[in-house]
């Protein structure tokens, strides 16, 4: 008895330090996209600008494609 109840301790103390593991991978994955989207935020918000600057009225990501 005192056998199995070891093995469900340490099969427990296992579980626990891999969910620390995951929760640490999700938390730098989550800062990560949100880097990323701020960069890609500001990369679409500068092209916009140069296209409006290149002397198109409206840019190119909001006009209609020629086949509409």
């Amino acid at each position: 008895m005192t056998d199995r109840l070891h093995r469900c301790e340490e099969a427990i103390a296992h579980l626990g330090r891999t969910v620390d593991d995951l929760s640490g991978e999700v938390a730098r994955q989550a800062g990560l996209i949100d880097r990323l989207t701020r960069q890609m935020g500001l990369l679409i918000q500068r092209e916009a600008e140069r296209e409006v600057e290149g002397g198109g009225s409206i840019p190119l990501a909001d006009q209609r494609p020629p086949h509409w």
